[in-house]
């Protein structure tokens, strides 16, 4: 017996051992985020489901579990009570007989308006089935729904999907769902091709079409649409209604792009009321969506940070792509019309410490031995010139605000050559004001720049060969640079 217990207790010891070794490395892989949401293997792309529910943040995504490039898509899982810490869950959604499982949106029915039960979160996404493509039609795409009683641990998809089949359609995908207070029904959008298609349903299950939205454009047309999104915010008690559409390609630097449309919508139109603006100028912000049933209406929205044009090249191996910090959304007004700004959420500052801060620096600045791998640089600034650089002793990328444009060049970032579309011409983002006020948010292979308060976005990833631990700043002889503070942010993983 004595015998026994020892054994059990080197056999405990042994496992111990090993399970210490493993997290030793957990999360710690070259170029893997620390406070970004990641798989914790193998490939991801867009946020899908985003829904809160009893203190908790749901993220479920678009996951292959199988490979680290894009493949058969499943629905993974996550959850957080600060939207940083995550916890990781078992896989939500998998394909069926009737497709794979793409992107789309979670609810609370509170009122079991479906009959699942009363505060079931249910998935409504788009089924792609890739046999029906094989025999040349191009209704590939219909949209499914599944319920949850247990907070998304299991899922049970509903058995007479699909809930909304199309009429031939390539791509009709991508479902956002929200409750209307005002009209006590449920309203659906959906990308349709080159066009948004709104529909409501008493019950989640029948769905009655309301009308399309398309802008009348003459610019050139900006690929596949994908991922809307469509909500009230207020600006001075005056509520506006905001339609998020993705785009496949040709954004302003390049491939993947997301903007938004600010306009009044009453149930079944959506009237448009000027033009859209861009909700990111970077390469790397894409699908972005906001989370349903936030306490006092609160719009936190999380994009994925890639691009189609090089997303299946990047250079990690065990896990690929992260989302973007979560944002709360805020809409605001200029002389040209509303816009929203995009603030940083109270999870970050949280997560801040080892702060250095400098009330006035120079117009020729620079700091060096500091490490920058995991930081939130930000300073004020009365500068119309002003050149930021960050790097280390042989890659750098450097940001330029000028007077009218604020460029990003990461072509000496670190490993560029993947592919040939990564790196090869800087990116600009135009700005019709003084840049006053600048944050910049590091996390080892991803640069999210913040200006003004969140009126302008550009969001990069990179992939260093070595941690990024210098910063300079240079301006004009009369520029006036202040409160400069430098947080290192801390790693969310155990």
């Amino acid at each position: 017996m004595i015998r026994n217990h020892l054994l059990l207790i080197v056999l405990c010891a042994s496992l111990i051992s090993c399970q210490t070794k493993k997290d030793s490395n957990y999360y710690k892989e070259p170029h893997r985020p620390q406070f970004h949401f990641t798989p914790e293997s193998h490939w991801m792309n867009d946020p899908n489901g985003l829904v809160y529910l009893n203190g908790q943040y749901h993220l479920f995504y678009q996951h292959y579990p199988y490979d680290i490039v894009w493949g058969p898509m499943h629905w993974g899982h996550a959850s957080s009570t600060d939207l940083f810490h995550w916890e990781h869950h078992p896989i939500a959604l998998y394909p069926d007989s009737l497709g794979n499982i793409f992107s789309g949106s979670a609810v609370i029915d509170h009122n079991n308006t479906a009959g699942f039960g009363k505060d079931a979160m249910v998935a409504i996404f788009t089924y792609h089935n890739d046999s029906i493509w094989a025999k040349g039609f191009k209704n590939t795409e219909s949209q499914g729904i599944a319920f949850s009683m247990d907070e998304g641990i299991t899922w049970t998809k509903y058995k007479s999907n699909p809930i909304l089949n199309n009429n031939g359609e390539q791509d009709f995908r991508d479902p956002k769902v929200f409750w209307n207070r005002e009209t006590e029904l449920w309203q659906m959008v959906l990308a349709v091709g080159d066009h948004i298609r709104i529909f409501s349903s008493p019950n989640l299950l029948d769905w009655k079409f309301e009308s399309n939205f398309k802008p009348n454009e003459t610019s050139e047309p900006l690929g596949v649409w994908e991922c809307p999104d469509l909500f009230p915010l207020k600006y001075n008690g005056n509520t506006k209604w905001v339609m998020i559409i993705n785009h496949g390609d040709k954004g302003p630097n390049g491939g993947s792009c997301t903007r938004y449309f600010i306009g009044d919508f009453d149930g079944n139109t959506f009237q448009q009321a000027q033009d859209a603006r861009w909700l990111d100028y970077g390469t790397d912000f894409y699908a972005g969506v906001t989370f349903s049933n936030v306490p006092d209406d609160k719009k936190y929205l999380i994009s994925w940070m890639s691009n189609w044009k090089y997303a299946n090249q990047t250079p990690t191996k065990v896990w690929r792509s992260a989302m973007t910090i979560p944002r709360e959304l805020v809409l605001d007004m200029d002389s040209s019309g509303y816009f929203i700004r995009q603030h940083i959420t109270e999870g970050l500052h949280a997560l801040k410490s080892n702060t250095i801060v400098q009330e006035q620096i120079s117009s020729n600045y620079h700091l060096s031995n500091i490490d920058l791998s995991q930081a939130l640089i930000s300073f004020r600034s009365i500068s119309e010139l002003l050149k930021i650089k960050i790097g280390n002793s042989s890659e750098h990328i450097i940001i330029e605000i000028n007077d009218d444009s604020v460029v990003i060049d990461r072509s000496n970032s670190g490993v560029v050559d993947f592919s040939d579309r990564f790196a090869t011409k800087v990116q600009s983002m135009p700005i019709s004001e003084a840049i006053t006020e600048c944050k910049i948010i590091l996390d080892r292979s991803s640069i999210e720049l913040l200006l003004n308060d969140g009126k302008y976005s550009m969001t990069n990833i990179f992939f260093p060969n070595e941690k990024y631990s210098e910063l300079s700043i240079t301006g004009e002889k009369d520029s006036k640079i202040t409160h400069l503070k430098i947080d290192h942010i801390a790693r969310i993983w155990p």
